[in-house]
Formats: C-alpha cells, structure tokens, sequence
C-alpha cells in the first residue's frame, strides 16, 4: 500500500547522481584519468604500499576538485528530511562528505569520507580537511603514515557500517534511493532487503536502473528537483 504523509521510518541510500549534481567528478572513465592513472590503479593498498606519494598527490588532485563543490538541494532536503522522520538513517555510497556538509547527522558512510585520514599503526580515524596537505605523504604524530579513511578497491566494508545499513533496510518504512547505479554490491542489495522486509521502495534516478525492477516507484530525473518534490508530496504540499 503506498504510504500516506510522512513515513515514520525512512532508509535514504545515494550514490553517485546526488553528488554529481553538486560537479563532483565521478572518477569513472576519461574524467577519471590522471597522469594516465585510473582510479583502479591508485585506489588500491598496494598501490599505496609502493608509492605512498603518488596515492596522495592523486587524493589531493580529487580532494582540491571536491572541496570546490557545495551541497545542492536533494541534500538539503534529506536534511529536513532527518529532522522530521523520527527513525531515519542515511546511507551513502559517496566519500565527499557532502551529506554531513549540508547538516545530516545520521550517516552511513559506507566506503569512508575523503576527509578523513587513518594512521596505517594505530587505525585512529582524524578529520583533516586541510587542503593542500603541508607534507606528501601526511604522517601520524606517532611517525606512522596516513592514509586516506576510504575502501580502497579488494578491501571490505567497514562491518559496522555494513551492518548499520543492512539493519535500517531491514527494519524501514520506507526506502529512498537516489542517484545510485544499482550495480556495485553490498549497497546494491539493500533495496531488495528492504522489499523483502515489507518497506515502500522508491528510485530517484535520470535513468532507470537494475533497482528498477523491484521499486514501488520509480522517479525519473535529477534530484535536485524530484527530492524536494516528493517531499511536498509527503507533506501534503502537493
């Protein structure tokens, strides 16, 4: 049955589109390409292992393009989202840091946050939104590297992460997925165990996705407009 005003337990997961809509790069394809790198090739513990420097002067590369961009209007409404929905949980696949930067306070991060640094000795996660960096590679004031508090390409999710997700797809009202390609696993699964779990599934996406096929609706467009749309929507405002 389609909900009726503003769901009491709302799962939001982004991807990718929101952020896009915002000009942050998604590092897939030409526009990924640095010095002839792709991402695949930096974004990888043995990467790092071998030439810590080039790793972070390609962060900082993506870390100046980031810093640039501001929080659009799908964000901002995930925001007011949050504080009316008394059981709400963000859940994104992006590492820029866009979502906290608009206000939202209940967020999942499931590959990291660009911003943040974890020392490769002590695993201590710190916010380090200094930009540029004084020193390639950053280290630790134990003397240890720094590296970027991202998943990397072969690592695993954080499990507490992992499992802040899987527990708020199972147990929402309501699902939202905007911007998301549906193809990268585990994030991909959560819609579906949200409809298995009895949740309302909807898709905010400029096209449509393997997601589609299980959505309860699915919203064609850019976020910026369909986001603030549906939540008109909720409330009665449209």
């Amino acid at each position: 049955m389609t909900p009726v005003g503003i769901p009491q337990s709302l799962a939001v997961l982004t991807g990718a589109g929101i952020s896009a809509e915002s000009g942050v790069p998604t590092f897939r394809g030409e526009e990924g390409l640095w010095r002839n790198f792709r991402p695949e090739e930096l974004a990888t513990l043995a990467a790092f292992r071998r030439d810590p420097a080039l790793v972070w002067e390609w962060y900082e590369w993506r870390r100046g393009l980031i810093g640039g961009c501001q929080p659009n209007a799908a964000h901002h409404i995930l925001v007011e989202m949050e504080r009316a929905i008394p059981r709400f949980t963000l859940i994104t696949q992006n590492v820029d840091g866009l979502h906290r930067l608009a206000g939202n306070r209940r967020v999942v991060e499931l590959h990291g946050n660009i911003w943040q640094v974890r020392c490769t000795r002590e695993g201590t996660v710190t916010e380090w939104r200094d930009h540029p960096l004084l020193k390639i590679p950053p280290r630790c004031k134990c003397g240890a590297l720094l590296r970027p508090n991202v998943v990397w390409f072969g690592e695993s999710l954080p499990p507490e992460a992992l499992q802040a997700a899987f527990d708020a797809a199972c147990s929402c009202q309501v699902m939202l997925v905007i911007g998301t390609s549906g193809v990268v696993e585990p994030a991909a699964s959560l819609p579906r165990v949200a409809k298995q779990s009895g949740a309302w599934v909807i898709e905010i996406n400029v096209e449509t996705t393997p997601i589609s096929r299980y959505t309860d609706e699915t919203i064609l467009g850019p976020a910026a407009i369909k986001s603030p749309r549906l939540w008109a929507r909720w409330q009665g405002l449209s």
